[in-house]
C-alpha cells in the first residue's frame, strides 16, 4: 500500500511540475514566483548556499575523529638475498653464504585512528564556517532581489511595448479613416493636396515606427522568458496591464518608510565581510600555538610460502602502537610576524570599507528616493499632458475638416498627441522601474 501511494505522489508531482512548465499566461507575481523556481541563475545560487553548507562540513569534520583501514598483499616474485661471511655457519673466513630472509608471500591488514586534540587554526576555521555560511545565504539573498527586480523590468518593457504597439495602431487606423475623408474633400475640391500629402507622411512615420515596436515586443517576450527560466521562443502572454501594476501599491507609499541599513543585502555582505576579515587575524596570530593530537593503530601481519591467508590454520602476528603528537611553533625568521601584520592590515581596509559602503548606502537611498519621488510627478503631469494633447488633436482635426485650420496646424497637434503618448508610456514604465529598485535598496520586497 505505502507503494501505491509513493507512486501516486510522485506521478502528482511530475504532473504538477509538468503543468507548470507548459503554463503560458502569467501575472506579475505569478511570473516572480516563477522566476524564483525556475532561474537559471538563482539554481547555481542555490547551488553554492548548498556547497557552503558542505564545506562547514568539511570544516568541521576535519578535527573530528579519522579512522582508516588498509589491507595489503605482497608476493615477492624474486626474493633480495643477503650475503653473509660464511665462518658465521662454519665456512671459511672470507668466503660468504647467500641468504633468503623471510617467505616471499606476505598479507598485513591495519587500522588507524587519528585524533586532533588542539589546534588553535582548527578552532578558528570552525567560527568561520558560519560566517562563510552567512556570506552564502546573503549572496543567495541578493540574487533573489536581482531575480525579482529583473523580472518585474521585463514584465513591464513587455506591457509598454505592447501598449506602444496598440497606440501605434490606433493611431494608424484614425490616419487612415482621415486619409479617406481628406482624399474624398481633395477630389471635390473642397481641400488643397498638401493636405492629403501631410496626412502621408505622418502615415509613413507611423507605419515605421509600427513595424519597429512589433519587433521590440517580440524581443521583450524573449526577454522575459529568459529572465523566467523559460525558452526564450515559448509561448507567453500576460493577465495584467501596465496600470494594474502601478495600482499594486499607493503611490508614493513606498516613501513613507524608513530605510533600515541592516535589511540592505550589500550591508549585510560587508559585515561579513569584517567577520572574515577579523578571524583571518585570529588565524594568523593562531599560527603561534603549538598543535596536538593523538593517534592509535592496530595491524595483523601474515607470512606464507603460498597464498593461504584465508585458511583457518594460518598464523597471524599482531601489532598495536598509542601515541601523541605535539608540534610547537619555535622561529619562523618572522613569517608569522608578516602574515599577522597583512591580516591586521587587511581587517583594517574591511573597516574602512563597511563605512564607505554605508555611505554609499545612504547616498544611493538618497538618490533612489528622489528618483521615486521625480518619476511620480512626471507621471502625474505625462497623464495629464496626455490629455490635453488628445483635446487638442481632436479640435484641430475638427477645424482642419471645417477648413478652419490648416494641414499644417492639424501635423503639428497630431505629432504633439504622438509625443505626449510616449512621454506617458515612458513615464509609468520609469515609474515602475524605480520603484522596484528602491524596493530591491530596501530589501522590502521579499
Amino acid at each position: 500500500m505505502k507503494k501505491v501511494l509513493l507512486t501516486m505522489l510522485v506521478l502528482y508531482s511530475a504532473a504538477i511540475g509538468a503543468q507548470e512548465n507548459q503554463r503560458t499566461r502569467f501575472s506579475v507575481d505569478e511570473a516572480i514566483v516563477y522566476a524564483l523556481d525556475f532561474n537559471r541563475n538563482l539554481k547555481n545560487a542555490s547551488r553554492d548556499l548548498k556547497d557552503a553548507e558542505a564545506q562547514k562540513w568539511m570544516t568541521i569534520a576535519s578535527g573530528l575523529p579519522q579512522i582508516a583501514g588498509s589491507v595489503q598483499y605482497q608476493n615477492q616474485l624474486k626474493q633480495p638475498v643477503a650475503q653473509i661471511p660464511a665462518e658465521f655457519f662454519g665456512g671459511d673466513p672470507g668466503t660468504y653464504t647467500t641468504v633468503v630472509f623471510g617467505q616471499p608471500q606476505s598479507m598485513n591488514a591495519s587500522l588507524q585512528w587519528n585524533q586532533l586534540l588542539f589546534d588553535g587554526s582548527y578552532i578558528v576555521g570552525v567560527q568561520a564556517t558560519k560566517t562563510f555560511l552567512d556570506y552564502s545565504k546573503n549572496l543567495f539573498e541578493k540574487t533573489l532581489l536581482e531575480v525579482r527586480t529583473q523580472t518585474v523590468k521585463s514584465y513591464t518593457n513587455v506591457l509598454i511595448a505592447e501598449a506602444g504597439t496598440a497606440l501605434l495602431l490606433k493611431n494608424k487606423a484614425n490616419l487612415d479613416q482621415s486619409i479617406v475623408e481628406v482624399t474624398a474633400l481633395m477630389e471635390n475640391g473642397l481641400i488643397e493636396e498638401e493636405a492629403l500629402e501631410q496626412l502621408k507622411i505622418t502615415s509613413f512615420n507611423i507605419e515605421s515606427q509600427l513595424k519597429n515596436s512589433k519587433r521590440l515586443v517580440e524581443i521583450s517576450h524573449q526577454m522575459l522568458n529568459l529572465v523566467m527560466g523559460r525558452p526564450i521562443s515559448a509561448e507567453l502572454q500576460l493577465s495584467e496591464s501596465i496600470d494594474d501594476i502601478i495600482a499594486k501599491d499607493a503611490i508614493g507609499a513606498l516613501l513613507e518608510r524608513s530605510f533600515e541599513l541592516d535589511q540592505n543585502v550589500d550591508f549585510k555582505m560587508v559585515s561579513n565581510l569584517n567577520s572574515q576579515r577579523s578571524l583571518e587575524l585570529k588565524l594568523a596570530k593562531s599560527k603561534a600555538l603549538p598543535t596536538l593530537s593523538a593517534f592509535w593503530s592496530y595491524g595483523q601481519n601474515s607470512f606464507s610460502d603460498s597464498f593461504t591467508f584465508l585458511g583457518d590454520d594460518n598464523q597471524w602476528f599482531q601489532s598495536s602502537i598509542v601515541g601523541v603528537n605535539l608540534e610547537i611553533p619555535i622561529f619562523s625568521s618572522l613569517l608569522r610576524t608578516a602574515q599577522t601584520q597583512r591580516a591586521k592590515i587587511a581587517y583594517e581596509q574591511a573597516k574602512t570599507q563597511k563605512e564607505e559602503t554605508i555611505s554609499l548606502l545612504e547616498l544611493d537611498y538618497a538618490n533612489k528616493s528622489s528618483a521615486y519621488e521625480l518619476a511620480i510627478d512626471l507621471y502625474n503631469n505625462s497623464r495629464q499632458n496626455l490629455e490635453l494633447a488628445e483635446r487638442i488633436a481632436e479640435k484641430n482635426e475638427i477645424k482642419f475638416k471645417e477648413g478652419i485650420s490648416s494641414s499644417f496646424d492639424l501635423r503639428q497637434a497630431q505629432l504633439q498627441l504622438y509625443e505626449s503618448q510616449q512621454e506617458y508610456l515612458n513615464a509609468m514604465q520609469n515609474l515602475v522601474t524605480s520603484r522596484v529598485e528602491l524596493e530591491n535598496l530596501m530589501n522590502t520586497s521579499l
